[in-house]
């Protein structure tokens, strides 16, 4: 059974359409054999991704996601911690669109979670592969006007 949920930590929910977000999610993970399972997206401001990043990885820096993988073999499950502080510097940093960055940081976590690693060498460019495949897969109206 899939489900995906959308929540909040000292920021507000973003404008997207949570029901197109999660078709498109779960088009993701099957483009790359994954059935989508439970899936928790909690968007948060830099102060509270710092405390995740220290509690649970014992790391002390900022960062724009962080994702905590409960996977078996034949589903996708997970939480996914977004700093949109992060997503917004990220995407100045870049010149991206705040949307785009905010789409590419969304569909980060399920790719991690469909086995796509980023730290090794070559691994981050084949990441931005698929996150680009990815978001040619968004539909057009994910945000709400």
């Amino acid at each position: 059974m899939t489900e995906i949920e959308f929540i909040t930590q000292n920021v507000p929910l973003p404008e997207i359409d949570n029901g197109l977000v999660g078709e498109w999610l779960v088009d993701v993970a099957r483009a790359h054999g994954k059935n989508v399972g439970a899936l928790t997206y909690i968007f948060c401001d830099d102060e509270y991704m710092l405390q995740t990043n220290r509690q649970f990885l014992n790391h002390d820096y900022y960062t724009d996601i962080i994702t905590f993988d409960y996977s078996n073999s034949h589903r996708i499950a997970g939480d996914m911690v977004i700093s949109l502080d992060t997503v917004r510097s990220n995407a100045e940093q870049f010149g991206r669109k705040y949307d785009e960055e905010l789409m590419r940081v969304i569909v980060h976590g399920v790719l991690h979670l469909c086995g796509i690693n980023d730290k090794g060498p070559g691994e981050r460019e084949i990441m931005e592969q698929h996150e680009n495949e990815a978001l040619k897969m968004l539909p057009d109206k994910i945000f709400r006007q």
